[in-house]
């Protein structure tokens, strides 16, 4: 009974710090960082403003091109200094004609669809601007997001920046909508201080840059293509870094069923990412790169969610020898995991009765994350995961931001 206890308690300790402890301890990190001048300070310069390129991959996207096109045109930075590229491959919906009728946007079009990697892959031939940034078609940037963007790469050991992801909050008031905007708060966050530290581990994919000159081409059945450019430009020796005031607003999933699938993608795109950057794991050769890459990303994908399984039983075994009724330190544990997927269950039955009721909207997400990975990880097993774009459905766009 001794060991059990000591590998429930370990257990336990592995699930708080992959989803709280990392974020304390780097707080705490961070803060005696600054109390000793060691934080870092990226200073403007209005007159770096070198050219750029908006790549744009899109499969099918009509419905939201003139209101993309439109917004990048508004972009406050000078047009003459921006490349505007769309590689459509495979689109069947008149995408690359609407496209074409625009001026200053370089349309690169195959009827074949091989899926967003081969389209970027393909794509990168064209870039010509020492930095290239990726978007997606269905995301709107803020005003000043490239002057944003770039002004990091001032410092020669940039070799990435990742923009911010925000979901419109109107959005909010369905349990997708709720946790993936908290989901996200909490993300920026962490990124905020991973940044400080050292180094952001992955770029979100609706918004991020690298020097051009940095690409290296991805395997065509990559899954999450931001995920895997970003840490291998990291893994040449530069820096990812973080600049929240370069953003890119989408809806949130039009409901769970569609976040989900979304989720499960992602973490089938983890487990893949995992394998093909195991020399990430190298703590000798990247250091600082890999504790935060295990801390941030790893332990999620991969040993967290089976210990949030199998810590069930073993605080079952040790509350019933405890004494099950008797409210002692397991026995307290078990019951609260009995409530806590209690509430999440309830958030499930309530939500597809469009019930709302916001305090179970974080059970609810979080027994979502950690189911996908347990399907995301069949699904990469069986390797039927395609490449092509699979868009979750999103709801319905509001004015205010998160």
């Amino acid at each position: 009974m001794e060991t059990l206890k000591i590998i429930f308690w370990i257990s336990l300790l592995i699930i708080f710090y992959s989803y709280l402890g990392y974020g304390i301890l780097l707080f705490a990190i961070i803060k005696v960082r600054r109390a000793l001048g060691m934080a870092k300070k990226f200073e403007s310069n209005e007159d770096y403003e070198p050219h750029v390129t908006l790549f744009v991959s899109a499969f099918n996207e009509k419905d939201f091109l003139d209101q993309k096109v439109k917004n990048s045109k508004s972009l406050h930075y000078p047009q003459d200094k921006v490349t505007q590229i769309w590689v459509t491959d495979g689109s069947d919906d008149g995408t690359p004609d609407l496209l074409r009728k625009y001026e200053g946007v370089q349309v690169y079009h195959k009827d074949e669809r091989a899926g967003k990697i081969a389209a970027m892959n393909r794509g990168m031939e064209f870039v010509k601007t020492p930095i290239v940034i990726f978007s997606d078609a269905n995301t709107d940037l803020g005003k000043n997001s490239i002057k944003e963007i770039v002004r990091l790469f001032r410092n020669p050991k940039v070799g990435c920046v990742s923009g911010e992801k925000r979901i419109y909050s109107k959005d909010a008031d369905n349990a997708a909508g709720a946790g993936e905007g908290m989901y996200w708060k909490y993300e920026s966050q962490l990124k905020k201080w991973d940044a400080e530290l050292y180094s952001v581990v992955g770029a979100a994919g609706e918004l991020f840059a690298i020097r051009t000159a940095l690409w290296q081409e991805v395997e065509r059945d990559t899954l999450l293509d931001d995920f895997m450019i970003s840490l291998r430009v990291a893994m040449s020796g530069y820096t990812i870094q973080y600049n929240p005031e370069a953003y890119a607003i989408e809806t949130a999933s039009a409901n769970v069923k569609e976040e989900l699938k979304r989720k499960i993608r992602i973490s089938a795109g983890g487990i893949q990412s995992v394998v093909r950057l195991r020399k990430l794991l190298n703590f000798f050769k990247y250091g600082t790169l890999s504790f935060q890459y295990i801390s941030h990303r790893v332990l999620r994908w991969t040993l967290t969610p089976l210990l949030l399984l199998l810590v069930i039983p073993m605080n079952f075994i040790l509350a019933w020898n405890e004494g099950l009724y008797d409210f002692g330190l397991f026995s307290l544990l078990f019951w609260g995991q009995v409530l806590f997927y209690a509430a999440a269950l309830l958030g499930w039955f309530l939500e597809n009765r469009q019930i709302r009721l916001k305090i179970l909207f974080i059970p609810y997400y979080f027994f979502i994350m950690n189911l996908s990975v347990f399907l995301g990880f069949g699904r990469y097993l069986k390797g039927n995961q395609t490449v092509n774009w699979e868009r979750a459905k999103r709801g319905v766009q509001a004015e205010a931001v998160v």
